[in-house]
């Protein structure tokens, strides 16, 4: 048995598992873009094995392998992912849901890419990004965990791009009858300019959809909606600054808090983006404006724990039992304090002339010479623990929550041991005037 014919035997073997790698992976990562509110098509599937012995021997002809894990490191899309995005635009959201989702083997890949076609194309020919990932242990089960080692190549592409792309690839790179003549290759390369143009066709209507979708006057009726109007609305309101620094995030979420307060509409999304404006942070915008909307009135926290409590996680794989009842209760506890604990620094902004919109910053403590360095460090953990238990998608256990409510509690204690002797003193010289 030569190498090659070793490795295939060894890969059917092994299909199973890279059928199922492959099927995690879009699994969690079509629910993802689905809460962000992008418009795709996502599936899997494993190399085929009699395709892959023939792609296999003919790569063989130019760079000959010397052992079978040659060939394993030289195939990188044994397990592989497609998203057919409705929207070419959309393929930068995409790269930033993946990448915050998996452990990226290698930096994606490009296409087009430099090369010399035996025909002379007039048109640029595929337009895709690549990328070459694996499952972090953190979707998984410990059942799972081997699930780890299998690299998964996601291929991001629009619907128009990627059904040329296969017509091409089986022609071109699989040839059954053959080398193609030169009409052929022209016949297809005219096939890219009708594709290339369906694309500037597709990022029109996309536009078009979001000046609709924007009129002040509507109601948002899904969150696919919102999202396109979140966009369109940041450009606008943001110009100058780089919004895709910051992802999209869970416009599910979002979406489903503004049509529970009756928000839900342009002209109050263009109210919080105008927030934004002077202190852009590198969070996603939906997760920005759900502080905003949090922060205006505390009991909306009721409102969205009831959003929340309802919304399945997408990002994990993990089976796991029933929420713990104790769990809800220790939430409540801590939520109930950090109300409290924003209430205390609206308080000192107001008094030292700072205004604050939306969740305070926790910037306002270092106004406050007399705290010390410790307490900010403190007051900055507390603020991303509460971020992780408004927005993410795993909740931390009960004790754990217990934990940072008790360490919420003596930084509150500090503060006002700080804070309350000046308001003392300030209303006595307030009085000696009078």
């Amino acid at each position: 048995m030569d190498l090659i014919a070793q490795f295939v035997a060894r890969y059917r073997k092994e299909y199973d598992f890279y059928e199922q790698a492959c099927r995690m992976a879009a699994q969690v990562l079509d629910s993802n873009l689905q809460s962000t509110g992008v418009r795709a098509i996502v599936t899997s599937r494993a190399k085929n094995p009699t395709r892959l012995e023939a792609k296999v021997r003919q790569r063989s002809v130019k760079t000959p392998y010397t052992s079978v894990e040659q060939i394993y490191n030289d195939i990188v899309d044994l397990a592989g992912v497609r998203v057919a995005l409705y929207f070419p635009a959309e393929r930068e959201e995409v790269g930033r849901v993946i990448r915050s989702l998996f452990a990226l083997v290698s930096e994606p890949k490009e296409f087009p890419t430099p090369g010399q076609p035996s025909y002379k194309k007039r048109f640029s020919g595929y337009w895709a990004t690549h990328y070459r990932v694996r499952l972090p242990e953190t979707l998984l089960n410990e059942s799972q965990k081997r699930y780890t080692e299998a690299n998964v190549e996601i291929q991001v592409a629009s619907v128009l791009m990627h059904a040329w792309s296969e017509v091409e690839h089986d022609l071109v790179y699989k040839p059954l009858q053959g080398k193609l003549s030169d009409d052929e290759y022209a016949i297809l390369d005219e096939l890219n300019g009708l594709v290339l143009a369906g694309e500037i066709a597709l990022e029109r209507l996309q536009r078009a959809g979001e000046q609709r979708i924007s009129e002040h006057d509507r109601e948002y009726t899904n969150h696919y909606d919102l999202a396109s109007s979140l966009l369109d609305l940041a450009r606008e309101k943001l110009a100058g600054l780089n919004i895709h620094d910051s992802a999209l995030g869970r416009v599910d979420l979002l979406f489903a808090l503004l049509r529970e307060l009756n928000l839900g509409t342009p002209e109050n999304l263009a109210r919080y983006i105008e927030a934004l404006h002077s202190d852009l942070e590198r969070r996603p915008l939906a997760e920005q404006i759900i502080d905003q909307v949090l922060g205006e009135e505390p009991t909306r926290y009721t409102t969205y724990e009831h959003i929340r409590a309802l919304d399945v996680p997408v990002m994990s794989l993990t089976a796991s039992g029933p929420p713990k009842v104790s769990q809800s209760d220790a939430i409540g506890q801590f939520m109930s304090l950090w109300i409290d604990y924003e209430k205390m620094l609206r308080a000192i902004a107001s008094g030292r002339g700072v205004e604050s919109l939306g969740i305070p910053s926790m910037k306002l403590l270092r106004v406050v010479k007399e705290v010390p360095d410790q307490l900010h460090v403190s007051a900055e953990h507390l603020r991303r623990f509460r971020n992780q238990l408004v927005h993410g998608i795993e909740v931390p256990d009960a004790d754990y929550i217990r934990a940072q409510t008790s360490e919420l509690q003596m930084l509150v204690a500090r503060l006002k041991d700080i804070l309350e002797p000046q308001a003392k003193s300030a209303r006595k010289a307030a009085t000696k005037k009078k």
